[in-house]
């Protein structure tokens, strides 16, 4: 019996995406290597064997503010983890997500010269802060990018990359009647889902809006319920404290695909979440709200028109997007109303599959193992 040849991998995944995306990576090249797996990521890479330096939540901050109000423990802790993968002397570093954080152990990494740098998931160079593209020409020996326009992108700047492509290019609907059942839903009504985001800031500048929409669309149209597929617990029980009890919304935990599945259409925080409600036909609402000073200075920043994952892929503006003071209830209910309904939106799912299609888990292993 042959012995795998042992590899020493270090990982940092800071989002539930990140986690699943770089579980798959890892398993794939599981099949041909012994992976020591170091670093930080959800439960998805514990599974693979990684028994993460400290929770992963600790990473889940965003936009400009909140990571600036947070720096010195993002600092302690990157700095802890540069100092694990050099003691272990890891083979290759998998930066998953949180490109902002991991350009610094790319960068400490590569002063080590045996280890191979990949960022997993690109950072949007191609939307603002295109100056990044620098120090990922320094540090980063590969990228794998979810997107075949990232991926162009890179290959325009003549940078190692590759499109990895996207776990929903095989999402597809769940059956509608084994959804209700499951949920004890009320199969006379229709359905709309709401997805606030997965970090307690994002739920918290979104949720309010949210809830007013509700109020408003129920006075309107009786014959809807109203879904919120919860990320975890913190976020099911920070969504649940802020829900009354009069309003006719389902609060459940880990069930996005299943709600949305079974939606005419979703309102959705600008993210992964808006391609995965238009993949399954859950038309959405792309939402974003931060905070004022976040916005200023983001909003100088954009090179591109649309935000919406599913709009930039498809290069034009399918479904709305209401941004900053345009994402209010109102403006709300009133895209709601004016969306189109025929089952055009079958055929726009399909292109975004096809779209989404690139190297299979497997395939991007040896890219990776070829470094």
């Amino acid at each position: 019996m042959d012995l795998k040849p042992i590899i020493k991998v270090g990982i940092v995944a800071g989002e539930h995406s990140g986690d699943r995306l770089g579980a798959k990576i890892i398993n794939s090249i599981a099949l041909t290597h012994e992976v020591k797996l170091y670093g930080v990521g959800g439960p998805k890479l514990i599974n693979q064997g990684l028994e993460p330096l400290f929770d992963f939540n600790k990473l889940h901050v965003m936009g400009l503010i909140e990571p600036l109000l947070n720096i010195r423990e993002l600092i302690r802790l990157r700095k802890q983890l540069i100092n694990l993968f050099i003691e272990k002397d890891i083979d290759y570093f998998l930066g998953v997500d949180s490109p902002d954080f991991n350009i610094s152990i790319h960068k400490a990494m590569k002063n080590q010269k045996t280890c191979k740098n990949i960022q997993i998931v690109s950072p949007s160079v191609w939307g603002w802060r295109e100056n990044r593209i620098k120090s990922i020409k320094k540090y980063v020996d590969l990228t794998a990018c979810l997107f075949n326009f990232e991926d162009n992108f890179y290959k325009k700047k003549n940078l190692p990359s590759i499109h990895l492509g996207h776990p929903f290019s095989k999402l597809f609907p769940k059956n509608k009647e084994s959804v209700i059942k499951e949920y004890n839903l009320n199969p006379s009504k229709k359905y709309i889902s709401i997805l606030p985001g997965s970090r307690a800031s994002e739920i918290k500048n979104l949720l309010p809006t949210y809830i007013e929409f509700i109020k408003l669309h129920s006075e309107k149209y009786r014959d809807y319920e109203y879904l919120i597929p919860a990320s975890d617990q913190e976020s099911f029980n920070m969504i649940e404290e802020n829900i009354s009890k009069d309003l006719p919304v389902k609060l459940n935990k880990n069930c996005a695909t299943d709600f949305l599945s079974i939606s005419d259409f979703s309102v959705v925080t600008s993210g992964t979440a808006t391609l995965e409600s238009a993949v399954l036909g859950a038309r959405p609402i792309i939402c974003y709200k931060t905070n004022p000073i976040n916005y200023f200075i983001i909003s100088r920043m954009l090179k591109i028109d649309d935000v919406g994952l599913p709009n930039l892929l498809l290069g034009k503006r399918e479904y709305p997007e209401l941004i900053q003071k345009s994402c209010n209830p109102q403006s709300i209910l009133e895209a709601s109303e004016s969306m189109n309904h025929d089952k055009y939106a079958d055929n726009i799912s399909n292109k975004l599959r096809d779209l989404l299609v690139g190297l299979s888990p497997e395939e991007s292993a040896q890219e990776i193992l070829s470094l």
